[in-house]
C-alpha cells in the first residue's frame, strides 16, 4: 500500500514526498506537468498491454495523466488507501461514484447536513432517475439505523458537515451500514487526510474536494476519492467514459499546495480553535458552531475520530442577516468569496456559499438560517485575525435579543 520503506513515516512527511519520485523527468527535483493529449508506440502489441490495463502507461488524457496520476498516489498515501482517482472537481467526485454503484429502484441514505451541492443530487438529481433518497437528522444515530436497515446502497456521510460543522461517529455509522449491506462513503473535505483518515475506521470510499483545503491556494478545481483497489477502479471506469477529468495543470498545482498541507492545516487549526473560543464570548454573536469547543455536541466524538477540529467554523449573528451585511464588508482580511481551505481567510453567508443553490425554504428546511457566516480561518496571524473580527463587529449597533433558528 505505502511507498516508503519506513512505515511510520508522518503525514507531514507525505504530504512533500508521497507520489512524486516515479513521475520526475530528466533529473528534475519537481514532477512535471504534461499536457500531451495522446502518448504514443511504436510497438503495437506493447501499445495493446497498455490500453487494456496489462501493462503500466498511459494512453489517452481522459483516462490517464503522469501528472494527475502523482497527485492521486499523494492523496492516496495521506488516506492510507490502496488506490485513488481524481476528477475535475469535487462535485464531479460526489456525483461520478455515486452514479457508479447506483441504479434505478436503489436507496440512498444520508444526512441533512451535507454540502449544498450535495444536497442537490440527493434533493433533485437522484429522485428523478428513480432512486430513492432519505435524509436524516444529522446525529440521529437511531433514525440513520432504522432508514438503513429499511434497506439502502449507499449510506453517505460528510463529517464535519458544511457548514454547520456537526460531527457523525464514523465507526459507528460503518458498523451500521455494512451490517446492512451497504457501503458507506464519507466526504473528509473539512476534517482533511491531516485531522481525519475515515478509511481507518473501514469507511469505503473517502471524498475531498480537493480545491478546498488539499490545493489550499484557491487557484485549482478538483476532486479525488479514495479506497479499496476493487472499488475505486469501478469509479474510474464510470469517471473515463464520462469524462469529467482532472486537468494536468490543476493536478500539478495541487501537488504544489499539497506540500505545505500539514503546516497550513496546523495554523488553519490553531486560528480556528482561538478565534472561535473569542466570537463565543462575544456579546454580537449567538452562537458558534465548532467541534473544538466544549459545549459543541459532537465534541467528544470529534476529539476521538479526529487528530485537530479543523480550520473551519460557523456562527450566527444577533442581528440576524441585517447584521451579517454589515459586518462583513468591513473585514480587512478575508476574502468574501464562495470557498474555503485557501491559505487566505474566507468568509462568506451559507446563502452565498455552501447553499446558494438551494431556495431559502430549502435552507431553513435544512436548518441554516440566512444568516449563518462560514468561516475559513487562512494562514494569517491568529491575534490580526481576531483584531480584524473586534474592528468589523464595532460597527454594529447595539445587539438585539438573540435570533433563533
Amino acid at each position: 500500500m505505502t511507498e516508503f520503506k519506513d512505515n511510520n513515516v508522518k503525514a507531514s512527511t507525505k504530504s512533500v514526498w508521497a507520489g512524486e519520485k516515479e513521475y520526475r523527468a530528466f533529473g528534475a527535483s519537481q514532477v512535471p506537468v504534461v499536457h500531451s493529449v495522446a502518448y504514443t508506440y511504436d510497438d503495437l502489441d506493447h501499445w495493446y498491454d497498455v490500453a487494456i490495463g496489462k501493462t503500466k502507461g498511459h494512453i489517452y488524457g481522459r483516462n490517464t495523466n503522469p501528472t494527475v496520476e502523482s497527485f492521486e498516489k499523494k492523496v492516496q498515501e495521506l488516506e492510507g488507501a490502496e488506490a485513488a482517482t481524481s476528477f475535475s472537481t469535487g462535485m464531479a467526485a460526489i456525483s461520478n461514484s455515486l452514479a457508479t454503484f447506483l441504479r434505478p429502484g436503489d436507496r440512498v441514505v444520508s444526512v441533512k447536513d451535507t454540502y449544498g451541492g450535495t444536497n442537490k443530487i440527493f434533493s433533485e438529481f437522484l429522485p428523478q432517475m428513480n432512486i430513492d433518497v432519505m435524509l436524516c437528522e444529522t446525529g440521529n444515530e437511531a433514525q440513520i439505523e432504522e432508514e438503513v436497515n429499511k434497506g439502502c446502497e449507499i449510506l453517505y456521510l460528510e463529517t464535519p458537515t458544511n457548514p454547520t460543522v456537526k460531527i457523525t461517529d464514523i465507526e459507528k455509522m460503518v458498523k451500521i451500514g455494512h451490517d446492512a449491506g451497504a457501503l458507506v462513503f464519507v466526504d473528509n473535505t473539512f476534517a482533511t487526510p491531516i485531522n481525519q483518515n475515515p478509511l481507518e475506521y473501514g469507511v469505503d470510499l473517502v471524498l475531498h474536494s480537493a480545491t478546498k483545503f488539499l490545493g489550499g491556494h484557491a487557484d485549482a478545481l478538483g476532486g479525488v476519492i479514495c479506497g479499496s483497489k476493487e472499488l475505486v477502479e469501478q469509479v474510474y471506469h464510470y469517471r473515463e467514459i464520462n469524462g469529467a477529468t482532472m486537468d494536468p495543470m490543476a493536478a500539478y498545482l495541487m501537488i504544489r499546495g499539497m506540500k505545505t498541507l500539514h503546516l497550513r492545516v496546523r495554523q488553519q487549526c490553531e486560528s480556528a480553535m482561538k478565534i472561535a473560543t473569542f466570537l463565543k464570548n462575544h456579546e454580537q454573536i449567538d452562537q458558534v458552531f465548532y467541534p473544538g469547543l466544549e459545549d459543541h455536541p459532537g465534541h467528544d466524538i470529534a476529539k476521538r475520530q479526529m487528530k485537530d477540529f479543523g480550520g473551519m467554523f460557523s456562527f450566527s449573528m444577533k442581528g440576524g442577516l441585517e447584521a451579517v451585511k454589515l459586518f462583513l464588508p468591513k473585514l480587512e482580511l478575508a476574502n468574501r468569496a464562495a470557498n474555503l481551505g485557501s491559505v487566505e481567510t474566507t468568509v462568506g453567508p451559507a446563502r452565498t456559499t455552501s447553499h446558494v443553490e438551494n431556495t431559502p425554504e430549502e435552507r431553513a428546511a435544512l436548518g441554516i438560517p440566512e444568516s449563518l457566516v462560514r468561516y475559513s480561518a487562512g494562514i494569517e496571524d491568529t491575534d490580526d485575525l481576531i483584531r480584524d473580527l473586534t474592528q468589523a463587529l464595532a460597527y454594529l449597533p447595539e445587539p438585539v435579543a438573540a435570533k433563533s433558528y
